[in-house]
């Protein structure tokens, strides 16, 4: 079955000057423009290629792939705005429209937006929205607490970050779950906190303490083996290399370390952790 807006694997069935022409079963012939064809591409072959819709409306295929895909969302630049909406570049020759009424606040040439991509069920045309909650759930569906999940952090405010979660949630990350400063449109790895009694979504960036410091230990024992059994970064080191070294907090890393040390697995100098 074909999706819009997707990838699709489809069979070459004839090849033509201005390109090949792909089976797109009850939508016909999609063309596969000459610009994208090899001659290693041959009659029978199957393709993987992205379909959309062109500056006519008529279906169309491309070996290109664009940067996000309907289902998804995307931290994108507005390229142009005019009557119609703003344009957004997402790695195609047709740029992606955000109709005014789908923009949470009126956008801007040269600026970056989250948005959530969709086809729009009269047009049939692929459409982008900033106004996340109209496309994405708020409330918990399918999540677990301590689940693993990608987000993008898509806004914030007085009690800390909003992000998207796995491109079909919405979840806050508090202030004291975040432990370092987060930019919007950041990809960031996270995980459920918890749900609440609402069925809203409470997110952190780091897994149950206790999780954390177990696994976070073995990670510590690997790094001092990987270096000859002696590591510069203490417990007096500061967050930002903790962070990039572990992705974790100071305050989970010392743990961990008080846990080695108790171990008798690590000794802790002033300046320097060693490997017993």
């Amino acid at each position: 079955m074909l999706q819009i807006g997707k990838q699709n694997r489809l069979k070459i069935i004839k090849r033509t000057d201005f390109g090949l022409f792909l089976d797109g079963g009850k939508y016909g012939n999609i063309l596969l423009p000459k610009r994208y064809a090899t001659i290693e591409m041959n009659i029978g072959d199957e393709l993987d290629v992205f379909i959309y819709l062109d500056s006519d409306d008529c279906i169309i295929a491309t070996t290109l792939t664009p940067k996000a895909m309907v289902g998804e969302c995307a931290f994108l630049e507005v390229k142009e705005v005019n009557n119609v909406g703003a344009f957004l570049d997402w790695g195609l020759p047709k740029d992606l429209l955000v109709p005014y009424g789908e923009q949470h606040k009126p956008m801007e040439v040269g600026r970056s937006y989250v948005v959530c991509i969709y086809q729009d069920e009269y047009t049939g045309r692929i459409t982008a929205s900033s106004r996340l909650n109209r496309h994405l759930e708020e409330r918990a569906s399918g999540l677990r607490a301590q689940q693993a999940v990608d987000l993008i952090i898509c806004g914030r405010s007085d009690m800390g970050y909003k992000a998207v979660v796995n491109h079909t949630h919405l979840g806050l990350i508090f202030r004291d779950d975040a432990f370092r400063t987060l930019l919007y449109g950041e990809k960031v790895k996270g995980y459920i906190k918890a749900i609440r009694a609402d069925r809203k979504i409470d997110l952190s960036l780091q897994k149950h303490a206790r999780d954390t410091k177990e696994d976070l230990a073995e990670k510590i024992l690997s790094d001092l083996q990987q270096k000859g059994g002696v590591s510069y970064l203490t417990d007096k080191s500061d967050p930002d290399s903790i962070y990039k070294a572990f992705n974790v907090s100071k305050g989970n890393y010392k743990n961990a370390l008080s846990l080695l040390y108790k171990q008798r697995k690590i000794l802790i100098e002033k300046d320097k952790i060693t490997l017993v």
